[in-house]
């Protein structure tokens, strides 16, 4: 028989049931059902549960081994409570470990989705073999998670992490509820609103630029095209770009100072345009700094790419054997 990790990503639009083997070169997905979010909390963990339970009997000499949940915070990881996230406003306070512990009689643990990415990263990805690092997600959000002496660290109350919410400008695009953060300067809707604002003032200027031929067209604006009109040579995604690099360079140089990480592993956007960033980032992180922790620090894209957000869960089910043990 053997035994295999199930992870269950639940999203405000999709849930996701993966079922993994760990081996000597890491972790094989061998099973993988997505779904649209139901409607109520109790419908989603009885089709998560159901999904599991087929993908077990579907596939022969298997035994399950532990569960892991990744899910939007904030929650309650020790009680296993969602707290109503802003992407699932119906989950307050649902205990997602009891049901899936007395159906499926193994070990459960659920933690935020940044923390379930800093763990995959730490057992399968660019954190292999450190003890101290920092996951930074960059995505449609701004937020972290923390291995700090060899475990992962999540606070108080699951609340450390949330390195979006710092304020890096007094003013500047919305992010967290905070005009000026560093998740309104460094994530994909940030990164819109910023750019809204620069073409607006652009066109006032009587100057063409390839992220969108007209006023009307600046709402329909995002990451992506400002990606590609940068990496097309075009001025002003350029300049988009540069205050983009210097305020991720600036939230970098705050955690450098205070945590003295040895890895910071950065998804999405960092781990697509790497090549249009780094050299901004680290001019930025040179300057802020202190330079006997900027050299003990490497800054690299996420290792698992794509499939960082499928092994997630994954790995929040090897914390949860860990924890057991």
């Amino acid at each position: 028989m053997k035994p295999v990790l199930a992870g269950l990503d639940i999203g405000g639009t999709k849930c996701a049931v993966v079922v993994g083997i760990e081996g000597l070169q890491g972790i094989q997905i061998i099973a993988k059902q997505s779904f649209p979010t139901p409607d109520t909390p109790e419908k989603a963990l009885t089709k998560m549960m159901d999904e599991l339970e087929k993908i077990l009997f579907m596939e022969e000499d298997l035994v399950l081994a532990a569960i892991g949940i990744s899910c939007g915070g904030p929650l309650d990881s020790k009680k296993g409570l969602i707290l109503s996230p802003p992407n699932l406003p119906n989950w307050d306070r649902i205990d997602v470990l009891t049901p899936l512990r007395d159906r499926f009689q193994v070990p459960v643990s659920v933690q935020n989705d940044a923390n379930a990415c800093a763990l995959a990263e730490w057992k399968w990805g660019a954190g292999i073999g450190t003890s101290n690092m920092v996951f930074l997600t960059f995505g449609t959000g701004m937020g972290a998670g923390f291995i700090l002496d060899g475990r992962l660290y999540t606070g108080t109350n699951d609340m450390a992490g949330e390195v979006g919410h710092v304020r890096l400008e007094q003013g500047g695009p919305i992010g967290y509820g905070k005009a000026g953060s560093f998740e309104g300067f460094c994530s994909g809707g940030g990164i819109a609103r910023l750019a809204q604002m620069m073409v607006n003032e652009w066109f006032n200027q009587g100057k063409t630029t390839e992220i969108c031929s007209s006023r009307e067209e600046i709402t329909e604006i995002s990451a992506k095209t400002i990606a590609d009109a940068a990496n097309a040579g075009d001025d002003l995604a350029n300049q988009i770009y540069q205050v983009v690099g210097q305020k991720l360079g600036r939230g970098l140089a705050l955690l450098i100072d205070m945590l003295n990480p040895e890895k910071i592993i950065i998804g999405s956007i960092y781990s697509r345009q790497e090549a249009l960033l780094k050299p901004i980032v680290m001019e930025e992180l040179r300057k802020e700094a202190l330079p006997f922790s900027v050299e003990v620090c490497e800054v690299v894209p996420s290792g698992l790419k794509e499939s960082v957000g499928d092994l997630a869960s994954l790995s929040v089910a090897k914390y949860a054997l860990e924890l057991e043990g």
